[in-house]
């Protein structure tokens, strides 16, 4: 039995079959203009991929707050028409099987623990940094997602007073910040441009980069003392930025050792699945939420 799993996002849609313990067929489409172009295409990505997979259920990641419970998206996201209505049962109509839905970062999560670099690891945090900062919750292997299902969304927090934590630990504000002190369009510079230039010795990129390396620590220290997770995943492209990891562990040390606070055990780790974390998820949280073998 395959399961087919999409991953809904504000400019594609990702979907892949999960086979035999594996991923397979994965690729894209652009995301539709309106719900019914949605529904269509999502059932016409099922008809091709039917004829050569036993697929027995539809996982899907998606953006916002999600109910799991009833089956409907809140919140805002990239993808507005998909909000406040029975999204699962009308995607259940569509293909006529089971249809699981989780949100993306937590999606992301439950693929790290479950196959990934926190597998068997029952309390995690798992950050996104991207554009700005969500993440997930994970206490006794289930995700946490609170009172408002906002669970995770650790961009929310006020890092210095008066900015977030998404405003001020991601590679892109770095960015922009570097921008502005060279008085040349914000969107003129990558976050990647801004690391090479630093690796070339260019001073203010290299203030610029230690100035985000100290914003995140700072974040993912304090995170590190909500729930006291064995491990912190760090997921989004910078990711795999070689000098993150080291960065951000030599400083979050030196937090501890300020506060006396050399025993507690801190572990930031890079996230394994990349690209197909949201997809790997969705099937885990399918086989959750359907009691899937």
């Amino acid at each position: 039995m395959a399961i087919l799993a999409f991953d809904m996002g504000g400019s594609a849609v990702k979907y892949g079959i999960w086979n035999n313990d594996t991923l397979e067929m994965t690729d894209q489409f652009k995301t539709p203009a309106t719900w019914d172009e949605m529904k269509e295409i999502l059932k016409q990505t099922y008809q091709n991929l039917k004829a050569t997979f036993d697929i027995s259920g539809i996982a899907l990641s998606a953006p916002g707050s999600v109910d799991v419970a009833k089956g409907v998206i809140g919140g805002i996201s990239a993808i507005e028409y998909i909000h406040h209505f029975p999204i699962v049962e009308d995607l259940e109509s569509v293909f006529g099987l089971p249809v699981s839905i989780d949100n993306d970062a937590n999606c992301a999560a439950l693929a790290e623990t479950w196959k990934g670099v926190a597998r068997g690891e029952s309390n995690v945090l798992f950050v996104v940094v991207g554009t700005g900062i969500g993440g997930a919750v994970i206490v006794d292997g289930e995700i946490q997602r609170g009172h408002n299902l906002f669970g995770g969304e650790f961009g929310c927090m006020i890092l210095d007073g008066k900015q977030s934590f998404s405003m001020l630990g991601t590679a892109v504000h770095m960015a922009e910040r570097y921008a502005r002190r060279l008085k040349i369009p914000e969107d003129s510079i990558t976050g990647a441009e801004v690391f090479d230039r630093a690796k070339a010795g260019d001073a203010l990129a290299i203030d610029e980069v230690n100035n985000f390396y100290d914003y995140l620590s700072l974040g993912l220290y304090n995170l590190q003392f909500t729930t006291d997770p064995s491990s912190i995943i760090i997921g989004g492209g910078v990711s795999q930025n070689p000098d993150l990891i080291p960065a951000v562990t030599t400083r979050i040390q030196d937090m501890l050792s300020n506060a006396g606070l050399e025993s507690v055990d801190v572990s930031i780790k890079a996230c394994h699945f990349l690209n197909d974390a949201n997809l790997v998820g969705a099937v885990a949280a399918f086989q959750t939420q359907k009691g899937a073998q």
